[in-house]
């Protein structure tokens, strides 16, 4: 195993020292327990929202919080779902005293501690919803889910209902929005490589050399099959044909395309691969009117890539648009 760490039980809170030695006017970070906070919380009459998962899928989720996204986020362990009391701590946090709005991906054990600190906050008299997302079209049931996975779509959830609550939009609104882009955002990934867990010591899976994972999940979890890599132009429809008869997605749909990096892939072969996207979309008919490329959610080194494919209007084109000022994406400020 090679990676640029110390000690593989330690990872997670070097990384975190790290992040906010990088990030100071940003962000605050607590380490005990490990939560990742907006530099100017709480915010006063403001909807709270907070998300959460085990690391190594950076930048999701602490490169999202900031001005637009996140209030907060909980970074458990490697691929380890946060405790509930990262979670309520992450609450007491930021409350601003308009509620909390948790955005759980759909896995056994995220649901669970976020669900236990919705539940204790609410003793303590805040206001908390919780909203999954289960937007992977590759599986029905996983490794870690019953039901399909959260993956791709949590970043335009954040970032959409992020600006929502930063205008002022109250609790049942932001709720309302965030339960709307989970019924119209799609994804679905593939894996040339598997990644390393620091504390495992070994690739969590094995190819061949001329094999890919199709339909992977972010913690290296099977696909809906092993097949043989070819070339571009047949991985690039082997992620989207799926996608879009799964919604359905029609002529005439204006979405937003999110080319997404596993956390080995170069922004050369992204680019490529996202380019042969939007020339499927449009012979189709789905017209592109916004665009995401990069590593925004990964699987440490992996090698491979996913396509999100979010259905627009004018109200979620406007909120994209929104400014955002964290680590991970910032615009508009």
């Amino acid at each position: 195993m090679k990676k640029i760490i110390n000690d593989p039980a330690t990872v997670v809170a070097d990384a975190l020292r790290g992040m906010a030695a990088a990030h100071p006017d940003l962000l605050d970070v607590q380490y005990d327990p490990a939560v990742v906070v907006r530099a100017d919380a709480p915010v006063p009459r403001k909807v709270a929202v907070i998300s959460g998962g085990g690391s190594g899928h950076e930048p999701l989720h602490g490169g999202f919080v900031g001005r637009g996204m996140l209030d907060a986020a909980c970074p458990g362990a490697v691929f380890t779902s946060p405790t509930p009391d990262q979670v309520q701590a992450a609450i007491t946090r930021t409350d601003g005293g308009a509620g909390a709005l948790l955005i759980v991906k759909n896995y056994t054990g995220d649901v669970l501690n976020f669900e236990t600190a919705a539940e204790l906050a609410a003793m303590e008299g805040v206001e908390v919803r919780s909203v999954v997302i289960d937007d992977d079209v590759a599986v029905k049931d996983s490794l870690y889910t019953a039901g399909r996975r959260g993956v791709g779509g949590t970043v335009l959830l954040e970032k959409i209902v992020g600006a929502a609550a930063e205008r002022g939009v109250d609790l049942d609104g932001c709720e309302a929005l965030a339960r709307r882009v989970i019924g119209q955002v799609r994804s679905m990934g593939l894996a040339l490589s598997a990644c390393t867990v620091p504390h495992a010591g070994e690739p969590s899976f094995t190819l061949a050399d001329d094999e890919m994972e199709l339909g992977i999940g972010i913690h290296g979890e099977p696909g809906r099959q092993r097949v043989p890599v070819g070339p571009a132009s047949e991985l690039v429809p082997a992620l989207l044909d799926p996608i879009l008869e799964d919604l359905p997605f029609t002529e005439g749909d204006r979405v937003l395309l999110f080319t997404n990096g596993m956390g080995g892939t170069p922004l050369i072969e992204l680019y490529l691969a996202h380019g042969i996207a939007e020339e499927l979309l449009a012979a189709r008919g789905i017209v592109v009117e916004r665009r995401l490329v990069g590593p925004y959610i990964t699987s440490l080194e992996m090698q491979g890539m996913s396509l999100t494919v979010l259905k627009l209007d004018d109200e979620l084109i406007d909120l994209w648009d929104a400014p955002v000022h964290t680590p991970a994406l910032r615009w508009g400020v």
